[in-house]
This record gives structure tokens, sequence and C-alpha cells, in this order.
């Protein structure tokens, strides 16, 4: 079967499902009339917050889930903007951001020295790398997130200087590549060939099974620092080429000062805070597809936030990029009617669980977009604000 019958049958069997539909079959026009309305809250719980055990009508587990509206977050920005203007005032940077991610930034350094005598497969070292670096270091790659969108200074500059600083401690530089790749997951959310967050073809051909799943959680930083390059691989910026400069210097004079064993500390730790670690379970809660819902964006509300700079408020943060990590509570806070019938996940560790055990949660739990046949210049959203500028310098 070929994606274009694949499409025609989601579509068709999407059509037959009037009893019980979901929010793949309703039009971008739709998805709008019944967010910006109060009186159909009821409907929209109907569709959106409804559990269900079966993947979304005609979905085939040996192919991705393949939409054709747009993406719902430049539409539901619009609505709550219309509906709640002083949403506007939460939008902007906080300078402040930069004093706890330059500590998290200080204690791993400092324990990176401390265990610079202690054999890195030792289980003392492994639990500090586990328990501390892989916490700390997941912090800093969403503090790197919360920097890549212009979220902490109002100049550019600085807030690559203080991506780069706090890449010191991942050991490997990736801010910089991060940049690029990440605001075109906002602008071309699910798009394939654009949005590098999507699992490849070869990744649901070959992690199908629990095994494979489990291969993937495990790995999974691998996969997203590696899947950029083969899906759409880019000429180094400027600035990509000085972070691998600067982090390669640091690491050489951390390496002279401390020795190998500290600087695999940094190692270990970026590969702990992407593998099976509570905090990682963010990665795949963000954008799977849960419980037949169709819903391409879940937010998670709970007090693993508190470690990972709010990147739970996923909805709220796609529909509002230009609002930083302390002011996305505020915006659910200001419109619940938007996000209240929307399903969401209450576990990230559960999350992981669900996606290695549940047969019908898999790599093929992705809403995917062909490319359109001709690309218009991108226009922005009222959301997005400064917070997708400078990706390509």
């Amino acid at each position: 079967m070929t994606s274009a019958d694949l499409r025609q049958r989601t579509t068709a069997t999407s059509t037959a499902s009037s009893s019980q539909p979901t929010p793949s079959a309703l039009s971008s026009s739709d998805s709008l009339a019944s967010l910006s309305s109060h009186t159909s809250l009821e409907d929209s719980a109907t569709l959106v917050g409804r559990e269900r055990k079966k993947p979304p009508p005609g979905q085939d587990h040996d192919d991705f889930y393949w939409v054709t509206q747009e993406e719902p977050h430049r539409s539901r920005c619009k609505a709550i903007m219309a509906a709640h203007p002083e949403v506007r005032k939460l939008i902007g940077p906080v300078p402040w951001t930069s004093i706890p991610i330059l500590l998290v930034v200080a204690l791993q350094l400092c324990v990176a020295a401390a265990l610079s005598n202690t054999h890195p497969l030792s289980w003392q070292f492994l639990l500090a790398a586990y328990a501390i670096g892989g916490t700390a270091n997941q912090n800093l790659f969403l503090a790197i997130h919360e920097v890549t969108h212009n979220l902490v200074f109002r100049n550019r500059t600085a807030n690559k200087v203080l991506a780069i600083v706090s890449n010191f401690p991942v050991g490997i530089p990736f801010a910089a590549t991060f940049k690029g790749y990440h605001h075109e997951h906002h602008r071309y959310l699910g798009e394939d060939g654009m949005d590098t967050d999507l699992p490849s073809r070869l990744e649901l051909i070959c992690l199908k099974t629990a095994i494979g799943k489990v291969f993937f959680c495990i790995f999974q930083i691998f996969f997203y620092a590696l899947r950029p390059g083969f899906v759409k691989p880019k000429a180094p910026t400027p600035f990509v080429l000085t972070n691998i400069a600067v982090q390669l210097v640091f690491d050489f004079f951390f390496v002279r000062a401390f020795g190998w064993y500290s600087f695999f500390y940094f190692i270990e730790s970026s590969f702990f805070a992407g593998s099976l670690h509570p905090c990682a379970g963010h990665f795949i809660a963000e954008h799977y597809l849960f419980d037949g819902l169709g819903q391409e964006t879940y937010s998670y509300y709970g007090p693993l936030n508190w470690l990972t700079w709010n990147v739970g408020y996923h909805n709220e943060h796609h529909d509002f990029p230009a609002v930083a990590w302390r002011n996305l509570p505020r915006v659910r806070a200001l419109a619940p009617e938007f996000y209240e019938n929307l399903g969401q996940h209450k576990s990230w560790p559960g999350v992981i669980y669900r996606f290695i055990f549940e047969t019908d949660v898999g790599m093929f739990s992705r809403a995917k977009r062909s490319p359109p046949p001709h690309r218009a210049a991108w226009s922005g959203q009222p959301g997005e604000g400064a917070s997708l500028d400078g990706a390509n310098e």
C-alpha cells in the first residue's frame, strides 16, 4: 500500500466515523471555532478529552499518522489572544533565569572535579552521574532550549554566550546546532523532512517491538542528536563553529586540570539525561499520540516541571513560544477553557512505561504532514515574538 493510498483510507475512515470524530478529522476552521467558542466546550471535551484505547481511525502500525489539516497551535494562539488580549503581557525574556542556569553549570563542574579519582564504572560514579548528573544535564538541555528561544536576555549575542556556557557540562557541543533545528520544529511541526523531531522511516521499521522501543528509550539521546544530520543536513553557521571551538577548548583545559574521569562524568551525565531517566520522559510525552486522541501535543503539569523549566507546559509553549518558562503556568491559568479539555500526561515515567509496553503506542505514533508543493514565506504567529529570531546566524 502506498502512502497516498493510506492517506485516502485515513480520510475515508475518519469521515465515516461521524459518531465519534477525532481532532484529525476536523478542519482547521472547525478547530478554531471550537476553541474560540465558550459554548462548545462540552463538545470539545467529547472530541479531545475522552480516553480511548485504540489508535486514531485508519492508522497503520507500519506507517505514521498522516494528516492534512494545519497544526493546532497557531489557531489556538490567535483564539486565546482574541479572548484574552492581556496574555501579551506574559511575552518576553526573564533575565534572572541566567542565575540558576549558571548555578547548575557550577554544580556539574564541582561534582566532576570531586570524582576525578573515582573510576567511571564504579557504582558511586554511576549513581552520581545518573541521580545528580542526569538530572542536572537534563536541566541544562532545557535551559539551552529556553535560551534558544531568546527568553533569557533581549540581546541575541548575550543569549548565544549563555548557551555556549550552559553547554560546558554536556561535554559535546550541541547548543548552536539545536537552535536552528528546533526553530524549524516550531514553524513546521509535523512536516516530513523539516521537523527533525519526527522519527525516520528507518526507526519505524527497526524499532517496532517492545525490545526495539526499550532500545530507543535507552539511547534516545543519540537519535535526537544524530537524526537531524541525516534527515536535513545543514552547513555550519558561525555560531555552530564558535560553539564547537569553545567547547573543545573548554574540554581540553578541563581534562588537563582534572583528568579524563571528570570528563567522563559529563558524558555519562548527558547519556543518562537522555536515557531511562524520569525527566527524559518529556521527549516522548510532548508529541507522541496516545489514547487514540489524534492530539499532536501533550502537556504535563506535575512536579518534574520544577527541574525542567516548565517544559511540561508544552501545549502552552507551542502556542506562545515567546512566553518564558516562569509564565507558562500563567498562560494556562489565564485561559483554562482552552487547555482543561485537552489530553494531558500525569507522569513522565508512566509515559515511558506505556510507550514500551502498550502495543497501540510506538514509533508510528506521530502525526506527519507532507511538505507543501509551494512553500510560502513564514508569516509567524502572534505568540512567537522574537523567540524564533536568529536561527540561521
